[in-house]
C-alpha cells in the first residue's frame, strides 16, 4: 500500500489511511480528491515553517523571516521536496494527466505535498505535522546558498554586480495593463555589461522589478 513507503520517509504512520489515499488523489482522477486537504495543508505548512524559522533565527527581523518563509514555501521548493519523497509515483491521476506527465508537474507535486501535510494534521494533529515539516525543511536551512534567502532579488543583483565591479542595473516600465484595481506592470531590467535584459511582471512596479531582477541575477550566476 502507498501508505508504507511514504510513511517511512516522512516518519509518520496514518491512523486513518483513507486520508492519505485522498491526499494522493488528484481531481482529474475523481472524488474524493485532494483540493480541500491542499487548502488546509498550505495554512498548516506556513504556520509550521514560521515557527521553525522563529526558533532557528532569533536575530532576524519580521521582514527577513517573511522573505525566508516565502523562499522556502513556494512551488519550486515544495516540488523538490515532493520529488525527494518520490510522491510522483504515488499520485492517482486521470488518464489525461498521466499521458501529459502530470506526476512530474511541479504544481501537482507541490499541491500534493501540501495535501499530505493537511491529511497528517487531520489524522495526528499539529504537533505531528510540525515534526514532519521540521524534518523536511531543516536540511534546507543549512544547504548551500541559504544565506541569500533573506535578501530580495534586487539586493542580490546589486551585490553581485558590485562584487564584480560592474555598473548597477536600470529598471524601466515597459507597459501597464488592466484597470485601476487590477493593474499589471511589465518592467525591464537592463544591465550594460555583461549585456543582459530581462522582463518581469507584477501587480505593482516593485514586484515587477523584483521579478526582472531575479531573472537577471540567475543569468549572471549562470554566466559565472
Amino acid at each position: 500500500m502507498a501508505n508504507l513507503p511514504l510513511s517511512r520517509k516522512i516518519g509518520y504512520t496514518f491512523n486513518q489511511p483513507g486520508l492519505l489515499h485522498q491526499a494522493l488523489t488528484h481531481r482529474s482522477h475523481g472524488l474524493p480528491h485532494n483540493e480541500r486537504l491542499e487548502f488546509l495543508g498550505d495554512s498548516v505548512l506556513n504556520c509550521a515553517v514560521a515557527i521553525l524559522l522563529f526558533r532557528q533565527f532569533p536575530e532576524l527581523t519580521e521582514g527577513n523571516l517573511s522573505r525566508l518563509r516565502a523562499n522556502l514555501v513556494n512551488r519550486q521548493a515544495l516540488a523538490g521536496l515532493a520529488q525527494d519523497l518520490e510522491l510522483g509515483g504515488l499520485i492517482r491521476l486521470g488518464e489525461g494527466e498521466i499521458r501529459n506527465g502530470g506526476n512530474q508537474r511541479p504544481s501537482i507535486l507541490a499541491d500534493t505535498l501540501e495535501a499530505v501535510l493537511g491529511a497528517v494534521y487531520l489524522d495526528g494533529g499539529f504537533a505531528e505535522t510540525e515534526k514532519i515539516v521540521a524534518r523536511l525543511f531543516t536540511p534546507l536551512l543549512h544547504g548551500p546558498g541559504f544565506h541569500t534567502l533573506d535578501k530580495d532579488p534586487k539586493t542580490l543583483l546589486q551585490e553581485i554586480l558590485q562584487g564584480r565591479r560592474l555598473a548597477l542595473p536600470h529598471y524601466a516600465v515597459i507597459a501597464t495593463t488592466g484597470g485601476a484595481h487590477e493593474q499589471q506592470f511589465e518592467v525591464e531590467c537592463i544591465i550594460q555589461k555583461p549585456s543582459i535584459r530581462t522582463l518581469g511582471t507584477g501587480r505593482s512596479r516593485r514586484s515587477a522589478e523584483q521579478e526582472a531582477a531575479r531573472r537577471a541575477y540567475e543569468q549572471l550566476r549562470l554566466s559565472g
